[in-house]
């Protein structure tokens, strides 16, 4: 039975919990955007699209446009890929991309670099798909 000090608890448990996934997603944000990306941070485009140096997307692995809210990941050498950095599962941004998997950190859900498929975790779908094109040495997603 739910009381007025349980109820209480229970916002503040969640609020803590909250606080403490937008730390850490800001936190894995920062370090994904290193100090070689202030050389090329990604840009809006004229088109509305966003563009980043393909030099800033690890092959394995990816890199997190928090401002953007997008996620570019390259599952192998050339091959580029863009999904929303919104979770599925209750709309937290994507914190790191580590070991394949695109990692959110609100309650442990991960999806594929190469589809954004569910890996693991509460995502009910894999996360939204984007269009990318890359010319020369510059990815655009849009």
């Amino acid at each position: 039975m739910t009381t007025p000090e349980t109820a209480a608890v229970t916002v503040t448990r969640r609020r803590v919990l909250a606080t403490s996934g937008v730390l850490v997603a800001g936190s894995a944000a920062l370090a994904a955007c290193g100090s070689s990306s202030e050389a090329n941070p990604p840009t809006t485009s004229g088109g509305g699209g966003v563009t980043v140096a393909t030099d800033q997307v690890p092959v394995g692995g990816g890199v997190i446009l928090a401002d953007q809210l997008v996620v570019v990941t390259q599952p192998e050498a050339g091959t580029y890929k863009a999904f929303s950095a919104t979770c599925t599962h209750q709309g937290c941004t994507v914190a790191a991309v580590q070991n394949g998997s695109i990692v959110c950190p609100c309650h442990g859900g991960s999806f594929s670099i190469a589809d954004g498929s569910v890996q693991g975790g509460p995502p009910p779908g894999p996360l939204e798909p984007k269009q990318v094109s890359v010319s020369g040495t510059t990815i655009t997603v849009t």
